[in-house]
């Protein structure tokens, strides 16, 4: 039988973040628990969630799968995904509920815990986005304790193996014919007791701190795209490694061009006499001007295609275009001399019985004809 995909079992998209991924399967754990399926069997439902997040939740092998499927992690192919699928309903069990009780179980051994990743919105300009730049960004975030170096003890003394658990940082609590392991109540899952903690970070190991970063933004970048800095989200506690920090990027409006992928596109207000004679216009681009011409009998909403003017992705040599859309602009203000040339003009035209107009003519005789439908 076909595996169902692994974003589907977890209920998450494909573009989701470790947290997500993480939240969503403890989400799920928790749901398939024996004790809230009384009489029901969840041992397959169990053993889907764990496959799916054994690969989800690992980099290396999220990538293989993103990129051949099932396929790149099938152990019967090599490389596959760990134990997942190949060991017993137990083994399972006790993973899973590892997770979802001790915060990471077996990676963690309980004792300390890898610092969250962290996000920060990124606000910058399309010239920015198109061309890359460099910017500094400063952020609140916990850091390793200087005074400790992380252990949380005050210099001169060390943690204390916690006695309830011997270190572990976990318990095993029987439940009918289940074993489940848990958190170590008197040491919070930590596996050693601080007798005198750190003055400095009040026995966590770490302390809240700003710091500035530099961050390189690619040429191309687009709205809603991330840079991850590895390692530079918060610190663990007791000298665990840092999570990352995701730089979320949002691009301000242009008051001229909205961005589609790779391409560029604005409006180019035109007056009525170039429309109707045709004429010539300095067009902006991110590369400076353009000419561009106008041919004569142009209508509103006719658009022209400027060939490499757009943008040029981030995982892309090509660059789009730029598509310019000419508006005819109705003029304003005018004299009374203006009204009186314009009013000549119009009485003019409609001396060609509507060959000036072909549009308007063509429209006004389908109006005709459907009156005529109506009443016969």
């Amino acid at each position: 039988m076909s595996k169902r995909d692994y974003y589907e079992v977890l209920g998450v998209n494909r573009n989701a973040s470790a947290p997500e991924i993480k939240k969503a399967y403890k989400r799920l754990a928790s749901k398939y628990h024996p004790d809230k399926n009384p009489g029901k069997d969840t041992g397959e439902q169990i053993k889907e969630i764990n496959e799916a997040y054994e690969v989800l939740s690992n980099d290396e092998k999220r990538a293989r799968y993103d990129q051949l499927g099932h396929a790149g992690v099938d152990p019967s192919v090599g490389g596959g995904a760990g134990h997942a699928g190949t060991g017993g309903f137990s083994d399972i069990f006790e993973e899973i509920f590892e997770n979802v009780f001790s915060g990471g179980g077996r990676r963690g051994g309980g004792r300390s815990h890898q610092g969250a990743d962290l996000r920060y919105d990124l606000e910058i300009s399309l010239e920015q986005a198109v061309r890359g730049t460099e910017v500094k960004i400063r952020i609140p975030t916990f850091v390793t304790c200087k005074i400790c170096n992380g252990s949380g003890a005050q210099p001169g003394s060390k943690p204390k193996q916690c006695p309830t658990c011997g270190g572990t940082g976990q318990v095993r609590m029987q439940q009918g014919f289940f074993s489940v392991q848990q958190t170590c109540p008197q040491c919070q899952g930590q596996g050693c007791i601080i007798q005198d903690p750190c003055k400095n970070c009040h026995g966590q190991g770490r302390t809240q701190e700003y710091k500035t970063l530099s961050v390189k933004i690619p040429a191309g970048i687009d709205n809603g795209d991330r840079i991850r800095l590895s390692g530079e989200g918060e610190a663990g506690s007791q000298g665990a490694p840092a999570g990352d920090l995701f730089v979320q990027i949002h691009v301000k409006k242009h008051p001229i061009f909205i961005r589609d992928s790779e391409h560029l596109f604005c409006e180019v207000p035109i007056s009525f006499a170039t429309a109707a004679l045709g004429g010539e216009l300095a067009i902006p681009t991110l590369d400076g001007k353009v000419k561009l011409k106008i041919p004569a009998e142009t209508q509103t909403g006719k658009q022209f295609r400027l060939r490499g003017k757009g943008v040029k992705p981030v995982r892309s040599s090509v660059a789009g275009d730029l598509i310019c859309r000419v508006i005819v602009e109705t003029p304003v203000n005018l004299t009374q001399e203006q009204k009186s040339l314009l009013d000549s003009l119009q009485q003019s035209l409609k001396n060609g019985d509507g060959k000036h107009s072909p549009k308007a003519s063509r429209w006004f005789d389908g109006v005709k004809r459907f009156f005529e439908e109506l009443r016969s």
